[in-house]
């Protein structure tokens, strides 16, 4: 995606939760930790990290406060009826920034990951894509950013 009018569609399988999210992510994060691995019961989690305001949602979710390795947890939004997780909101981030949930979209090929984190614990047997950034833990966005992403952030955080 190039362009900030850019419209993805998402839902959850029931389709009670539908969600619309507007322009590019910041950033989308293949997250290969024991905590994302243990959430989604499989091999990482893949999120388009957007800013809330541009998630447009039809429905309304729950949202369930589960653990997490920061010890500060994060909301996860929920169907209410099929239970699908379509986006979280994590402690250090806020309630501004919320990752979607990839598998989600309709059209979720259209957001391969950017970066790879917490590759340490990668399941041994997944082959990560050449040419795509991996950290063995996270990162600096300053390292590796858009110029257009880091201003939209410093732009949240003011």
């Amino acid at each position: 995606m190039t362009q900030e009018h850019t419209i993805l569609a998402g839902g959850c399988d029931c389709d009670e939760i539908r969600y619309r999210i507007v322009g590019e992510p910041l950033i989308v994060h293949c997250c290969h930790c024991r905590w994302c691995q243990r959430e989604t019961g499989a091999s990482f989690a893949l999120n388009a990290m957007i800013e809330s305001d541009r998630v447009f949602l039809s429905g309304v979710p729950d949202v369930v406060v589960t653990p997490s390795q920061s010890g500060k947890g994060q909301k996860i939004v929920r169907c209410p009826k099929c239970r699908i997780a379509v986006w979280s909101h994590y402690a250090r981030a806020g309630d501004t920034l919320s990752f979607v949930r990839v598998g989600t979209l309709d059209e979720p090929d259209r957001l391969p990951p950017d970066v790879h984190i917490f590759t340490a614990s990668k399941q041994p047997w997944l082959v990560l894509p050449a040419g795509v950034p991996a950290f063995e833990k996270y990162y600096s966005p300053a390292e590796l950013w858009s110029p257009a992403s880091l201003a939209r952030l410093k732009a949240l955080r003011s």
